[in-house]
C-alpha cells in the first residue's frame, strides 16, 4: 500500500467557518455540476466532526434536492438533533449562494453510536469473483473509449476502479443474474481516522450505483444521463475504503424514468461492511 496521502483528502477536508458550520471545496472537474458522492461525503464529515469521537456512524439517509455549482464553496449547516446515552444524531443541510440567495442543494441525516453488545451476528457471503490483480481499470477504459471514458480519467484521481465487466458495452443481463460488481479502492493512503474512512465509502458509494439502474437493456455509461434523488448508507462493520473493496450493485425495480438500486459491500477479506440504497433518475441521451 502507498504512503501517499490521497488526494480525495482534498475534498474531505473541511474548514470551520463557525459553530456547527463547515465550508467543503470542489476540485476542477470537467463536469458541469458537482458529483454527489462528493457532497455526501463532505456532509457525513461535516456531522462527524461535531460528535465524540468514540461514536461512529451506523446510518446516514440523505437527498438531493438540487444540482450544486462547482465554481461556488459550500456550507455545510449541522444541527444537533439528539445526543443520547447510546445514539447521536445529526442533520447537515448543504447550501450554496445563487443569486444573491442561500439556496439548500442536499441534506443529509446521520446516526452515530458507540455500539452495543451484539446478540446474533449476520450478514451477506461475499460473491465469488476474480480478484481486482489483472483487471482492466479506467486507463484501460480511456485508451479504449477515450472521451465517452473522459470523466471516468479525472474521478480516477481520486478513487481506483477494476471491472469485472465493460462498463460502457456490458450486454443485457437477465433475472437471477442482474447484478454489476466492481472493484474500487481510494488512491492514497487515509488517516487513521474511522470518521473519515466512513466519508470516504460514502463518497465512492455514489461512484457505479445507478448504473444498475439499465443494466437489463445492456447499455451502459455513456448511453444515459443519470442524477440521485436520494442515498442512504448503512454501516456494518468498519474498514479501510483505501483498500480494495467490492462494490455489488442490482435494481429491483425501475419506472416512471427512475430506478431504485442495491449496493452492497464487501471488504476483500469478505466481510460485509455496508448497504446502499439509492434511487436516481434515468434519462437517454437520444431524447
Amino acid at each position: 500500500m502507498t504512503s501517499t496521502v490521497a488526494p480525495l483528502m482534498a475534498v474531505l477536508g473541511l474548514e470551520e467557518r463557525d459553530r456547527d458550520v463547515f465550508v467543503g471545496q470542489t476540485p476542477t472537474t470537467p463536469q458541469q455540476r458537482i458529483f454527489g458522492g462528493q457532497v455526501a461525503g463532505q456532509a457525513l464529515m461535516a456531522a462527524g466532526l461535531t460528535v465524540p469521537s468514540d461514536r461512529g456512524v451506523h446510518s446516514l439517509h440523505s437527498y438531493f434536492l438540487r444540482p450544486g455549482d462547482p465554481h461556488e464553496e459550500i456550507r455545510y449547516v449541522v444541527d444537533r438533533i439528539r445526543d443520547g446515552r447510546s445514539f447521536t444524531t445529526r442533520r447537515v443541510i448543504a447550501c450554496q449562494w445563487r443569486k444573491g440567495e442561500d439556496v439548500a442543494i442536499f441534506a443529509l441525516t446521520a446516526d452515530f453510536t458507540a455500539g452495543e453488545q451484539p446478540v446474533a451476528e449476520h450478514s451477506l457471503p461475499m460473491p465469488e469473483v476474480p480478484g481486482p490483480e489483472g483487471l482492466p481499470g479506467i486507463p484501460e477504459m480511456y485508451a479504449r473509449y477515450a472521451e465517452r471514458a473522459a470523466w471516468m480519467h479525472a474521478m480516477g484521481q481520486a478513487v481506483e476502479q477494476r471491472f469485472l465487466e465493460d462498463p460502457f458495452e456490458p450486454g443485457p443481463k437477465r433475472p437471477p443474474d442482474t447484478q454489476h460488481r466492481t472493484w474500487l479502492r481510494v488512491r492514497g493512503r487515509l488517516p487513521d481516522d474511522p470518521a473519515v474512512h466512513a466519508a470516504a465509502l460514502t463518497f465512492a458509494s455514489d461512484l457505479t450505483l445507478l448504473s444498475v439502474g439499465v443494466a437489463r437493456l445492456g447499455v451502459g455509461w455513456g448511453a444515459f444521463i443519470g442524477a440521485s434523488l436520494d442515498h442512504a448508507v448503512w454501516f456494518h462493520h468498519p474498514m479501510r475504503p483505501d483498500e480494495w473493496f467490492l462494490y455489488e450493485g442490482d435494481s429491483p425495480a425501475a419506472s416512471a424514468g427512475r430506478a431504485l438500486c442495491f449496493g452492497q459491500i464487501w471488504s476483500a477479506d469478505g466481510t460485509h461492511v455496508a448497504t446502499v440504497v439509492q434511487e436516481g433518475l434515468i434519462r437517454s441521451l437520444a431524447d
